[in-house]
């Protein structure tokens, strides 16, 4: 991963190196924990792609619970129990699940509150002939999410009415102690547990996205030798080149400046939904005591034709991080005999050829307009790189909560619409 900064930013190396300079001893504090390699601070996220014994104990589950009837893996979980896992899923599997329908084992994602996905997932249900053929994983790391109990009420009913006894196809994944784990322990579930710390959007590399990665046949570790050799970096000291340190500071000086609108502009389709686990990232980790940076998701090149002009041409209030592939999986060319000759310039040019054109025009064009943006190139979708973004963004967004002086890791305010859900529900 190539992240690029200088110039781009319109910011004086300067005051970005004084910005990081104002951070090192909470580098050095991060550096304490990850050599202690515990659970016992709230950083410590970043000690989970290190754990052995977590990945050991996730994929014995995986091997027990997959056969070769496997289909569908239903994943019912909501905010950071669910976008880091779909985040990497669509990345590499599920962004192609329409063209590659005989694929299996696909992952459904139930999230929010939808009867017509809830009936349609019902249908599915009927129509297998093997309980074997699905697997549910039920994630809340407080037990007690209203969208997730109601999901797994319906989907539970459903197998059981089709299959009878499916306890042996259900997995929980929760706090030790909540009242699913609870639940689970007095029904005979298997249940996989998330250290005390580490909050639902800090928690992909733990077993809420572990376990159904490794289910439907990720590479865990791949996925964990990006995160560990980026771990490495972000805790590089204020003398060196830190990128999580670096990010945190330039977003951070605009937003003092009233820039405070970071646009992800990702010129990957297949990651839209990685842009989306960066969004809550953002938004619950620093969205608070009325300060905040309001994260949105581009997607290039569609949105070019959609919110191009408002970027370029709108008030100067965004800071931007392009984000594309360096390297593509697959060489696809345009015919050098055209049929309908409609752009002269694109014969016997490939596909990723185009699209880099567009994204030099694109940052070019930023360029002239005096625009702030930041560069991130991946070297190609695969475990690795999505791992090493992954621990960037999480360990930028540390960086981040401690220079706007807000804890990172809590979000008081999410609690108040589910005490008032729950209080409307009681009503009815």
């Amino acid at each position: 991963m190539k992240f690029i900064y200088k110039e781009i930013a319109r910011l004086s190396n300067e005051s970005i190196q004084q910005t990081i300079n104002s951070l090192q001893d909470y580098i050095t504090i991060l550096n304490d924990i990850a050599k202690a390699n515990t659970y016992e601070d709230l950083e410590c996220s970043m000690n989970l792609p290190f754990d052995t014994e977590l990945l050991k104990i996730v994929q014995g589950l995986a091997s027990k619970k997959i056969t070769d009837k496997l289909k569908y893996v239903i994943l019912i979980g909501i905010g950071g129990s669910n976008l880091g896992t779909k985040a990497i899923y669509d990345a590499l599997y599920g962004f192609y699940d329409l063209l590659q329908p005989t694929r299996f084992p696909k992952i459904i994602f139930l999230d929010t509150q939808d009867e017509e996905v809830l009936a349609k997932t019902k249908i599915l249900i009927e129509r297998l002939s093997d309980k074997e053929e699905i697997l549910v994983n039920a994630i809340s790391k407080s037990g007690g999410t209203t969208e997730t109990a109601a999901n797994l009420e319906v989907i539970y009913a459903a197998l059981t009415k089709k299959f009878g006894d499916v306890k042996d196809r259900i997995v929980f994944t929760t706090d030790v102690g909540s009242k699913m784990y609870q639940i689970a322990t007095k029904k005979g579930i298997d249940v996989l547990n998330l250290p005390k710390l580490v909050g639902g959007r800090f928690s992909v590399f733990s077993a809420v996205g572990l376990f159904p990665l490794a289910c439907i046949g990720f590479n865990l570790e791949n996925l964990l030798r990006g995160a560990q050799n980026m771990r490495s970096l972000c805790l590089r000291s204020a003398s060196e080149d830190n990128p999580a340190a670096i990010s945190a500071a330039i977003l951070y000086l605009h937003s003092v400046s009233g820039i405070n609108i970071n646009d992800n502009f990702i010129f990957l389709p297949q990651l839209e939904s990685l842009g989306k686990w960066y969004r809550q990232l953002m938004g619950e980790s620093i969205g608070k005591e009325n300060k905040g940076i309001t994260p949105t998701v581009s997607i290039g090149s569609t949105d070019l034709h959609s919110v191009g002009q408002l970027y370029l041409g709108g008030p100067k209030d965004k800071i931007s991080t392009f984000i594309y592939g360096e390297h593509p999986k697959y060489e696809v060319i345009v015919p050098e005999n055209t049929e309908f000759d409609l752009v002269d310039t694109i014969p016997q040019k490939q596909i990723h050829t185009i699209m880099y054109a567009i994204v030099e025009g694109t940052l070019s064009a930023y360029t002239k307009q005096e625009l702030p943006y930041l560069v991130v190139a991946l070297d190609k979708i695969s475990e690795e790189s999505l791992g090493e973004f992954m621990q960037f963004k999480m360990m930028e967004m540390m960086y981040l909560g401690h220079l706007m002086e807000v804890t990172t890791f809590d979000q008081p305010q999410v609690e108040l619409y589910k005490v008032e859900t729950k209080r409307i529900l009681n009503t009815k």
